[in-house]
């Protein structure tokens, strides 16, 4: 095979790997699970498309974000909050502040009364948060350990606020009973397909953005940044910028899987943006393989798989299952499992040589 023809297979098997993505999951996952399935399936690929933006801040940029389920929540609240209004009525308010309040509705719940607000809303806020929480914390030139337990602080300072404010968010019980998505009956089994097949594509949307950050100079200048940041700096770059774009970008991912998450799973609480529920994320990433294009997302919907199959079959010890599978692969495969065919062909090629 020609080197060329190696070039273009290197270029275009990702896009590949997305299009066989693509078919499983629109065409054979509806045709062969059933709706309970499938519909866990759809939660696995929120989490997937939290990974995706998780692979390139670290993965490619090197940054170890343990606070990613922020941007999950801010995503997620913002959808459930359009959600609850749109089961309310026209003029209703939330049960829970009937129930929990006085009977009146924050000033900041109205505007999600809107469809296009709340979607500006699931992109603008989590760029907002991480554009000012980057720039404080790049510009600076915090990195390594700092970053990592910086980031996963404001997960738990976040979880925290949710639960305080029960009169505003639910609390720790979180928001709950959705019956409608944008107008269509989320107890109609052909609309709950219908979420769970724009999550899927929100995912290969994803992918792709990912994929041509790659190819592009912004992503050689982040690997740059990671593995060399101040002869970056030499050469005329900001590294703290190169890191900002990808730490948003990724921030704006986790937040449109949050955003999904509300409709599919019917709740949205503190629990599924507190710091445990972040470093899921991370160990998803980490099993697929960090560096991979597609390990990160692969990785999510193993965990995800695994956490439910493994919760079935031992209710009380399937922590212990999960957290020594991640061990084993830490310990022999530390690039992931994506990369074990790599390493399959590196040794059969070590064999045929000698």
């Amino acid at each position: 095979m020609s080197p060329k023809t190696l070039s273009l297979l290197r270029t275009f098997a990702p896009l590949l790997g997305i299009a066989v993505l693509a078919v499983v999951m629109l065409v054979v996952a509806p045709a062969v699970l059933s709706p309970f399935r499938l519909n866990s399936l759809g939660k696995y690929t929120c989490w997937a498309i939290a990974a995706v933006g998780i692979g390139l801040a670290w993965g490619r940029g090197g940054m170890l974000v343990l606070g990613q389920g922020v941007f999950f929540g801010l995503g997620g609240y913002s959808m459930a909050m359009h959600l609850k209004l749109e089961a309310a009525g026209p003029d209703g308010i939330p049960d829970f502040m009937l129930l929990y309040g006085d009977g009146t509705m924050p000033a900041f719940w109205e505007p999600f009364r809107s469809g296009p607000f709340t979607i500006f809303a699931i992109l603008a806020l989590p760029a907002i948060a991480a554009t000012v929480l980057g720039w404080a914390i790049f510009k600076r030139r915090v990195k390594g350990a700092y970053f990592a337990i910086l980031t996963q602080a404001m997960a738990v300072v976040f979880a925290t606020l949710l639960v305080a404010t029960i009169q505003e968010t639910g609390g720790f019980n979180g928001l709950n009973q959705f019956t409608q998505f944008f107008g269509y009956n989320l107890y109609d089994p052909v609309n709950k397909q219908m979420v769970y097949s724009i999550t899927v594509v929100l995912l290969l949307v994803c992918l792709l953005i990912v994929w041509q950050l790659y190819r592009s100079r912004f992503g050689e200048l982040l690997v740059a940044t990671r593995d060399a940041e101040e002869r970056v700096r030499f050469l005329g770059h900001d590294p703290a910028n190169i890191k900002l774009v990808a730490f948003v970008v990724a921030a704006m991912m986790a937040s449109v899987g949050g955003a999904m998450f509300a409709p599919i799973a019917g709740i949205i609480s503190p629990s599924d943006v507190d710091a445990t529920a972040s470093i899921f994320l991370i160990a998803g990433v980490a099993l697929g393989g960090r560096a991979l294009f597609l390990g990160p997302a692969l990785g999510a919907l193993t965990v995800g798989y695994g956490r439910t199959s493994l919760s079935e079959a031992f209710p009380n010890q399937w922590t212990y299952f999960l957290g020594a599978m991640f061990i084993v692969v830490i310990l022999l495969l530390p690039r992931g499992v994506g990369d074990l065919p790599r390493l399959i062909r590196s040794t059969l090629d070590r064999r045929t040589s000698a």
